[in-house]
């Protein structure tokens, strides 16, 4: 297919969906419960669907993970979330590989080019760590891994190993929140403040570690 006719798919797709999530749906984590349990049997799958189609969408996260939360529990929540970011970062590989700097403006962050050339050398660590302290947006360092070519095989674990934490936090989070009970909704607020506060004690040592300042 001519690199411009793949270029003008890919404005249209995002367009459409950029439209649909963003001016006629304002989507918040109950809508996200709501959506995914109308699908009955198949709300599982299409709430993967919505994870993996959020780095063209800009469906944030945050949302889809407490939405989960809310639907599933912490347990099977956990995974279903874990199965839909790791499709999220595997689109957001696909189109880093596929379009490259063409569409993606990652330039316009100083810290670009150095990112680019310690992943090359080094990408299942920094993949790693950057999932697990984020530094850099979701959707962006999975960009950033297809355009400096990480390998796929170390890309995916390192993706998955590095959300564990996070995933874990806003799902019980979420899962509180549908509980309705005080204490255990305190817990979970603590464990996810916990995290905030872990990574951003780390936040420096990590960005020095990695090259990042």
């Amino acid at each position: 297919m001519p690199r411009p006719l793949k270029l003008t798919l890919f404005l249209l797709v995002f367009g459409f969906l950029f439209y649909i999530t963003h001016f006629h749906y304002e989507l918040r984590p109950s809508d996200i419960r709501d959506i995914v349990l109308s699908f009955g049997f198949w709300g599982p799958l299409f709430f993967i669907f919505l994870y993996a189609i959020g780095p063209v969408a800009f469906l944030p996260t945050s949302v889809l993970s407490l939405g989960a939360g809310l639907a599933f529990g912490v347990w099977p929540g956990v995974l279903y979330i874990i199965i839909g970011a790791t499709a999220a970062a595997t689109t957001g590989y696909v189109m880093g590989r596929f379009f490259g700097r063409s569409v993606i403006n990652v330039d316009r962050y100083p810290w670009s080019e150095k990112l680019f050339t310690q992943m090359e050398r080094r990408g299942f660590l920094y993949v790693f760590v950057l999932r697990l302290i984020p530094l850099v947006s979701f959707d962006l360092l999975s960009y950033a891994g297809g355009i400096s070519r990480v390998r796929f095989r170390a890309f995916v674990p390192a993706t998955v190993l590095g959300m564990i934490p996070g995933t874990f936090a806003y799902s019980f989070l979420g899962a509180s929140l549908a509980s309705g009970s005080v204490t255990t909704i305190f817990i979970a607020a603590l464990v996810f403040v916990g995290l905030i506060v872990v990574t951003y004690i780390f936040r420096e040592p990590v960005k020095k570690w990695l090259g990042l300042n």
